[in-house]
């Protein structure tokens, strides 16, 4: 396992019933990234400010330093976050 010494702001945009947002949390947990979830199913403003940011309705998105990455991208996580790949 590693982590990155850097830190990153990493947001996570899910909502309670996405199976794959479950998964993008434990792969960041498992690395130790510290994250802040938004629920975008309680914040209508996040998830309309998501659809604007990358056109897209669906989750996840990680957002690492103002960069989203739409789905459960693990190369361009690990890429934008400087960790080695498993």
């Amino acid at each position: 396992m590693s982590a990155t010494n850097t830190k990153h702001r990493v947001l996570v945009f899910t909502t309670p019933t996405c199976s794959w947002c479950t998964r993008v949390k434990a792969y960041l947990r498992e690395n130790r990234v510290q994250f802040r979830e938004i629920d975008v199913s309680r914040d209508q403003k996040a998830a309309d400010n998501l659809v604007r940011k990358t056109g897209q309705m669906g989750v996840p998105v990680v957002e690492i330093d103002g960069r989203p990455i739409v789905g459960f991208d693990k190369q361009r996580i690990d890429a934008l976050l400087g960790l080695r790949a498993r």
